[in-house]
């Protein structure tokens, strides 16, 4: 006896090819959506990173030049004014001969130096500060919190500022965010600072 075989060459059906492109699509829609959603979430994080690295350098330049402070070429005291946001000191900051006024300020979310070179003979501090942006995605003010404590020499507060001569010893706090809307929250970097040349006066 003879057996016959059968052999089946009939290829995929229709609606097998249209089950195997469906699953094919949603698998690669995942993929997809998986790496869009890590690509935004690292994207957040590099930025919320470089901007706290800027505002980093920021805030040690503050530091560094409130130490700095010094009586003005005119022999003024060294603090020409204080607020929550806003301080305005002179201090060498390029050692030269002259002392510069500098003055610290939140500009929008930018924080901001401006400095001002004495000109003249005696030397006079007139004319417009050159600005320039020391850290970005600067959210105090949004957040409701002050750039600036100030500090007399015993360590209290000092809430009235008008009483600048007081002070002694400033403390910084800087909060940076690249998107509000985004976690994590904001990181807040804290520093400060005594004025040396006022120490013990």
């Amino acid at each position: 006896m003879r057996s016959a075989s059968v052999t089946n060459a009939r290829g995929m059906t229709f609606i097998e090819v249209l089950v195997w492109i469906s699953v094919f699509t949603l698998a690669m829609l995942a993929i997809v959506s998986t790496l869009l959603s890590f690509y935004k979430t690292n994207t957040y994080t590099i930025e919320q990173a470089d901007a706290v690295t800027f505002a980093q350098r920021g805030l040690e330049q503050i530091v560094r030049t409130i130490r700095e402070g010094a009586y003005s070429s005119q022999g003024a005291f060294p603090i020409v004014s204080i607020a929550a946001n806003d301080f305005v000191f002179y201090a060498d900051i390029d050692s030269d001969a002259l002392i510069e006024r500098v003055h610290y300020y939140i500009s929008g979310t930018n924080l901001m130096r401006g400095i001002l070179e004495p000109t003249g003979d005696p030397p006079d501090y007139t004319g417009a500060e050159t600005a320039s942006v020391i850290a970005e995605h600067v959210r105090n003010v949004a957040q409701g919190i002050s750039l600036f404590h100030y500090y007399d020499e015993l360590g209290s507060e000092i809430t009235n500022y008008t009483n600048w001569t007081a002070v002694r010893f400033v403390k910084v706090d800087l909060a940076v965010n690249v998107n509000e809307a985004a976690l994590p929250n904001q990181f807040t970097l804290s520093s400060s600072a005594a004025i040396r040349n006022l120490i013990g006066h």
